[in-house]
C-alpha cells in the first residue's frame, strides 16, 4: 500500500501511522504509554489480588492512630501520643533539615577544594588531592559511623557543665559541647503570634521579610546595572543592600520580641537544660554527608574551572585583576555552566543518603515512616509507597529548581 508524505495534504490511511514520518513518533508513543498502563495495571491487579487472599487490605487509616513512641529529635511540637500522621511529618522535617544542611556546607567544600586543587602551592594542592581520593573512595556509611563514634567517645559528657562549680564552663557562657551534642542560645518571642511560646508563624513572617529583601536588592541591582548600560556610570548600591537587608528584619524581630533562651547547667543534675541541643546523630551524618559529597563536588568545581579558556585568565591579568577577583569574577562564572549539571546530582544524592540517618539514630522519615510506625502497624505497603513518593517528590523538586537555574546560567545561544 502506498503512503503519502505531502504536506499539503492527501487522503489518510492507516498504514501512515508507521511509514510517515509526520506519524510516526506520536504512534510509537502511544504504543509505549498503552504498554506501560497495561503492565502497572497488571502490577495493581496482583497486588489487590493477593492482598485479598491473605485478608489484608490498602489502608491508611494507621496514620490517624496514636504513635506511641518519642523522638529524639523534633522541630515541631511532638510527643508519643501524637499521630503516626504527625511522627511522619517530624521524619520529612528532620529529612529537609539534613538535605538543606549538607546541601549547603558540600557546596562549600567542594568549590574551596576544587578551586584549591588547582593552585600553584604544591602543598596545598597535594592536599586537596589527598582530601578528594580518601573521602570519595570510602562509602559514607563509613564516614557516618566514623563521625558518631568520635563524637560519642572524645566529647565529654554533660555532667561536667553541671553543677555551681563545674569542671567544664560554657564556651563564652553559651555554648558547651558534650558527647551527646552541642547546646546553643535558642531564639524565641517574648510577643507577636503564640506570645513567649513562639509560634511558627513569627518564622515564617521573618522569612517572608527575608524573600522581600532579596527581590528588592535584586530590583535595585537591575535599575542600577540598567543605569549603567544607559550612562556608563554606576551607582553604589552597596549601602542600599546592605540596609535593605538588615533594617527590615531588625525592625520585624524588635516588633515580635525576640529573646535567647540561654544553656543552664545549674537547672538540672543530669543534663544541661534550656537553649537549643544540636544531637551527635544530626551533627555526625550533616558532616559526614558534607565531606563525601564535597570531594565529589570539589572535582565537579575542578572540572569546570579547566574548561574556561586560559585566555580568559589572561586577558584578566592584563587587566590587572588580582588571582582571586579574577577567580570570583571572570573564572567561576563562566564555569558554572559545566558545574551545575553534575552538582544537581549531588544535591539529588545528600537528599537519599539522608535515608542512613538509621544507623546513628537520627529520626529522619526513614525511620520514623518506614522503620518504627512500619513495624508496629504493620503496614508495609502503605509506608513504603509513602517514602517512595515522599523521595520522589523531594528529588524531582530539587532537579526542577536547579534545572531552572541551570537555563539561567547557561551560554545564550543567538
Amino acid at each position: 500500500m502506498s503512503t503519502t508524505t505531502d504536506p499539503q495534504g492527501g487522503t489518510f490511511r492507516l498504514s501512515m501511522l508507521l511509514n510517515d514520518s509526520r506519524y510516526r513518533s506520536l504512534t510509537l508513543q502511544a504504543i509505549a504509554a498503552i504498554v506501560l498502563a497495561l503492565a502497572i495495571f497488571q502490577l495493581y491487579s496482583n497486588l489487590a489480588e493477593n492482598l485479598r487472599i491473605a485478608g489484608l487490605n490498602i489502608s491508611y487509616a494507621f496514620l490517624g492512630t496514636p504513635a506511641g513512641y518519642d523522638l529524639n529529635q523534633t522541630l515541631i511540637d511532638y510527643n508519643s501520643q501524637s499521630s503516626n500522621l504527625r511522627a511522619a511529618m517530624v521524619g520529612i522535617l528532620n529529612t529537609l533539615l539534613v538535605a538543606v544542611l549538607g546541601c549547603i556546607t558540600a557546596t562549600i567544600f567542594g568549590v574551596i577544594a576544587g578551586v584549591l586543587r588547582l593552585s600553584n602551592n604544591w602543598l596545598v594542592s597535594k592536599l586537596m588531592a589527598f582530601y578528594v581520593e580518601i573521602f570519595r573512595n570510602i562509602p559514607v556509611l563509613i564516614w557516618i559511623i566514623i563521625i558518631f563514634t568520635i563524637m560519642t567517645a572524645v566529647m565529654p559528657g554533660p555532667k561536667l557543665y553541671l553543677g555551681a562549680e563545674p569542671e567544664r564552663e560554657l564556651l563564652a557562657g553559651l555554648f558547651a559541647f558534650t558527647n551527646r551534642g552541642i547546646y546553643v542560645p535558642a531564639p524565641f518571642f517574648t510577643s507577636g503570634f503564640g506570645g513567649e511560646e513562639g509560634s511558627g508563624l513569627n518564622w515564617l513572617l521573618v522569612i517572608g521579610v527575608l524573600v522581600a529583601s532579596f527581590f528588592a536588592t535584586r530590583f535595585v541591582t537591575a535599575n542600577a546595572n540598567a543605569k549603567q548600560a544607559e550612562t556608563g556610570v554606576r551607582p553604589n548600591t552597596l549601602y542600599t543592600n546592605i540596609a535593605i537587608w538588615i533594617v527590615p528584619v531588625a525592625v520585624l524581630l524588635f516588633i515580635l520580641g525576640l529573646s535567647w533562651d540561654m544553656p543552664d547547667p545549674l537547672a538540672n543534675r543530669f543534663n544541661l537544660r534550656g537553649g537549643l541541643q544540636i544531637g551527635a546523630p544530626l551533627i555526625a551524618l550533616w558532616f559526614a554527608l558534607s565531606i563525601y559529597t564535597g570531594a565529589f563536588i570539589a572535582e565537579n568545581v575542578r572540572a569546570g574551572i579547566q574548561a574556561v579558556s586560559k585566555g580568559q585568565t589572561e586577558a584578566a591579568s592584563a587587566l590587572g585583576l588580582r588571582p582571586g577577583r579574577t577567580m570570583s569574577l571572570v573564572v567561576l562564572p563562566q564555569a558554572l555552566r559545566v558545574i551545575i549539571p553534575p552538582l544537581i546530582s549531588q544535591y539529588l544524592n545528600i537528599t537519599k543518603n539522608s535515608s542512613l540517618a538509621i544507623v546513628v539514630g537520627y529520626a529522619d522519615i526513614t525511620a520514623t515512616l518506614g522503620g518504627i510506625t512500619l513495624n508496629q502497624t504493620g503496614r508495609a505497603i502503605e509506608c513504603v509507597l509513602l517514602l517512595m513518593a515522599f523521595y520522589l517528590i523531594i528529588s524531582l523538586l530539587i532537579s526542577t529548581g536547579m534545572n531552572v537555574y541551570n537555563n539561567a546560567m547557561k551560554l545564550k545561544e543567538r
